[in-house]
C-alpha cells in the first residue's frame, strides 16, 4: 500500500460543528491518534491550528452542513453530530454516528430516535410541550470521550 492508499484509507472525523459542545475534546483525542478532523458549519470559526483540523464552511441553509458530510463519509468515518437525521444518513453510508453527550446511534436505536424526534416537533409545533434541551454536563463531556475513544479503539481493530 503506498503512503496515498494509507492517508485514504484513514478514518475521518466529521463534526457537524455548530452547535457542537465538544470540538475541543474531539481534537485532542483525533491528534492523539493521528486522525483527520473536520468541522463543517454554516460560518467561519475559531480552530486550533493544527495540521489534522481542517474547516469547511457550507453556505446558509439547514441541510448544507450536513449534505456535505453525507457526500464525503465513507463507511469507517465518524460523525459527531445532535442531529438525528444527519446520523441516520451518516449510518445508511456505515459511518458511525455519535452524539456530543457519548451516545452512540446504533441500528436498535436510530428508529426509535427518528419517531421521537418527529413526535416531539409535533407536540412543540402544537404547543403542547415546550423545546428546550438539557444542560450539557461535565459527565456528557465525560462520556463522549470514552464513547469516542472506544469506536476509534474497534475501527482500528476491524482494520
Amino acid at each position: 500500500m503506498t503512503s496515498e492508499e494509507d492517508s485514504n484509507s484513514l478514518t475521518k472525523i466529521y463534526i457537524d460543528a455548530d452547535a457542537c459542545p465538544v470540538k475541543d475534546e474531539a481534537v485532542k483525542v483525533a491528534v492523539r491518534h493521528n486522525l483527520p478532523i473536520i468541522f463543517v458549519s454554516n460560518s467561519w470559526m475559531r480552530l486550533d491550528d493544527h495540521p489534522l483540523v481542517e474547516r469547511v464552511v457550507v453556505s446558509e441553509g439547514p441541510d448544507e452542513a450536513d449534505n456535505w458530510i453525507v457526500e464525503n463519509i465513507s463507511p469507517k468515518d465518524i460523525v459527531i453530530t445532535a442531529d438525528i437525521p444527519l446520523a441516520a444518513r451518516a449510518m445508511e453510508k456505515d459511518g458511525k454516528a455519535l452524539r456530543p453527550n457519548g451516545k452512540l446511534f446504533t441500528s436498535d436505536n436510530i428508529g426509535m430516535a427518528l419517531a421521537m424526534r418527529e413526535l416531539n416537533q409535533e407536540l412543540r409545533e402544537t404547543g403542547e410541550i415546550k423545546g428546550y434541551n438539557p444542560a450539557f454536563t461535565s459527565k456528557d463531556r465525560s462520556d463522549f470521550l470514552q464513547a469516542l475513544e472506544n469506536i476509534i479503539q474497534t475501527i482500528k481493530r476491524e482494520q
